[in-house]
């Protein structure tokens, strides 16, 4: 039975079991479930698509290894030639009862799909949007797609939940007095935008129940600067919103109490913000319900295996632990135990340290596969250990001595990981380091003409044993 100490209103999809404050603000478990898919049990996350695809884990890999019950993808992976071309997910469409989007990505039909424009996290853009347009990054370069086109698209692709767009200013700290005025004012034209083409189509005739539930995007402003688009949610937007998208926690503590009873995903606002469990668990504390979280990925391609687990282990030494191994380290190069002691995901019960770190070695796809696969894990167990103590009211204790067991942040990276691309970073400018090392290096040039000689010549049949194997021809054995 649902467990509501405020005065909210049935949800039809999302439903409060324990809320942990009377205020509203504090750690609460719930569920969110839609017909045909799994339900997610809260706090959770979904995992992040590259393209539509977990990376580095085939759909056939992400079904028979990974538990994930639901991903974000996003809409700006697929639009790098819109518009003057159209785009294939856009021109895909199919005759069965399989929406598009998840039958162009192979998306099993039970995992949650969740759409939005921007990648997670989203890389800033040089320029900033505009009233009937937001600018994006694609693997050509900055592009600018319209507003109602994503709305339009959005809409067609079905995906279960589709995040309104939002004014959001990405990789900026600040905002402006002046520039305030206008992201709010574009933010209440965007979102009331994707309820009347919503609306529009169920007068069309199309399945209100097929059509995707709709999440509004907080800004990452207080409430006081963005009170009128929060008068907004609470008045005419209110009944067609199902969540709420949030770009800055800190501000659920002034959250008015009708919207409280809504789910809450959180999304990074910058590209260097990967987070870390310290983190989440700050977040959890503040009552967010469903992650978005780009240290799981940043973990696998730096060769890292997440090594954490809660309620944290009892501390043996003064020294904390540190969150993940870096299996880099030629120190695995003969271990032959599993990736993390106690560990039941796939790698680590059919492999070892030592075959890893040879994998990473070796620059072999697998390692990442692999790792992958892990690190998912290694987070799932986590937020169930997070449920359960949120359930045994023991939560805010076993937090602290989360803080006390482990570092605040993961391990350096030491290694080279997979090659990036140009959309995952931002240019800083001429004359700026290459992101991706050579795949080839030259042979060391021999200078000395002395040396050439040497390499060069073979002995003849009277040379002596000795020089033979000074020469590293050979080894004189007895």
């Amino acid at each position: 039975m649902a467990d509501s100490t405020l005065d909210e209103p049935p949800h039809e999809m999302f439903t409060i079991l324990k809320n942990s404050s009377k205020e509203g603000l504090g750690p609460r478990l719930g569920r969110l479930a839609l017909q045909g898919r799994h339900a997610i049990d809260t706090p959770h996350y979904l995992a992040i698509t590259s393209r539509g695809a977990v990376p580095h884990v085939s759909q056939d890999n992400f079904t028979r290894h990974t538990a994930i019950n639901g991903v974000y993808v996003a809409l700006e992976d697929y639009i790098e030639r819109a518009p003057p071309q159209t785009p294939p997910i856009l021109g895909f469409h199919n005759n069965d009862a399989i929406p598009s989007l998840r039958r162009f990505i192979a998306l099993p039909a039970e995992t949650l799909l969740v759409l939005g424009l921007r990648r997670c996290p989203p890389v800033p853009c040089p320029s900033a949007n505009t009233s009937t347009a937001v600018k994006i990054l694609t693997s050509v370069g900055f592009r600018t797609v319209d507003t109602d086109d994503y709305t339009d698209a959005a809409l067609n692709l079905k995906p279960d939940i589709v995040v309104a767009l939002g004014d959001v200013p990405f990789g900026q700290p600040r905002v402006g007095i002046k520039r305030v005025d206008k992201i709010t004012d574009r933010t209440i034209a965007w979102v009331k935008e994707m309820f009347t083409m919503k609306a529009d189509k169920e007068d069309e005739g199309a399945d209100k129940e097929k059509l995707p539930a709709v999440f509004a995007p907080i800004l990452p402003l207080s409430i006081g600067l963005q009170r009128w688009y929060i008068e907004a949610l609470l008045g005419e937007l209110k009944e067609n919103m199902s969540g709420l998208a949030l770009y800055d926690t800190t501000i659920l503590e002034d959250i008015p109490d009708k919207l409280r009873h809504l789910p809450r995903l959180a999304f990074p606002l910058s590209s260097t913000d990967t987070g870390s469990p310290p983190q989440l668990l700050q977040d959890i504390a503040r009552g967010v319900d469903i992650f978005t979280i780009p240290f799981i990925g940043a973990a696998t391609d730096a060769g890292i295996a997440l090594d954490f687990s809660f309620p944290a282990p009892v501390m043996s030494g003064n020294a904390p632990l540190p969150l993940g191994i870096d299996m880099w380290s030629s120190v695995h190069a003969t271990d032959l135990s599993p990736l993390r002691t106690g560990c039941e995901c796939y790698a680590c019960a059919k492999h070892h340290r030592a075959y890893l770190q040879h994998l990473l070695s070796a620059k072999e796809m697998l390692g990442w596969v692999l790792l992958q696969i892990h690190n998912h894990y290694v987070v799932d167990r986590f937020f169930a250990g997070v449920r359960q103590s949120i359930a045994q009211d023991l939560f805010e204790t076993e937090k602290e001595a989360f803080e006390r067991v482990y570092e605040p942040d993961l391990p350096e990276k030491t290694g080279q990981g997979p090659r990036v691309r140009g959309y995952h970073f931002k240019s800083e400018g001429p004359n700026e380091p290459k992101r991706n090392p050579a795949p080839f290096k030259p042979f060391k040039r021999l200078d000395d003409h002395s040396e050439k000689i040497a390499e060069g010549s073979l002995p003849d049949s009277r040379v002596e044993a000795a020089e033979l194997e000074g020469r590293g021809f050979g080894t004189v054995t007895e």
